[in-house]
């Protein structure tokens, strides 16, 4: 049993069209299941100012307003290096919600060293302002921490918290 040519290029020609449909729709799929949502829209460091006011305030903490927009205390200035944007710190800290919830802490100082200037633009801005061995208290909004994208447990537009101490920098 023999198929004619016409029969023959008829079913190529259906199967490459299954097939180009086939391969588009996939990639389709996986595109626009990998673009990013457009809606994040980036909250301006003023409509976030009175609510680090108010944290401030009720925690009583006795903050200084940055020429970056975070707040700032400092607790204990410290007495060693000052750390430059390509330092390498050792810290511990607290991480608070403006609700007063902890979403993260290092109560004991990170083992690796952390090159300041890979860390969230607030701490790169707050750290530099005490020394080794220093405290600080940093309240950094959305733009200065995360942004608008969440960021594992962090909702993104989140005003964040900080209690930090520099424990060593190299």
């Amino acid at each position: 049993m023999s198929l004619s040519t016409n029969s023959l290029t008829s079913k190529t020609v259906v199967l490459k069209k299954y097939l180009v449909l086939s391969v588009s729709f996939i990639l389709f799929v996986f595109f626009a299941g990998c673009s990013k949502d457009k809606s994040c829209k980036a909250r301006s460091v003023d409509s976030e100012t009175a609510q680090m006011q108010a944290f401030a305030a009720t925690n009583g903490i006795t903050a200084t307003r940055h020429s970056s927009g975070l707040y700032y205390e400092i607790i204990n200035p410290g007495n060693g290096e000052i750390p430059a944007p390509n330092s390498k710190i050792k810290i511990t800290y607290i991480g608070k919600f403006m609700n007063g919830t902890t979403f993260d802490e290092l109560t004991t100082p990170n083992a690796q060293a952390w090159s300041l200037n890979e860390l969230i633009k607030g701490w790169a801005i707050g750290i530099p302002l005490i020394k080794e061995g220093g405290r600080i208290k940093l309240i950094i909004p959305s733009s200065l921490g995360y942004g608008c994208e969440q960021y594992y447990t962090i909702p993104g537009n989140s005003v964040l918290y900080f209690d930090v101490t520099l424990v060593d920098v190299q």
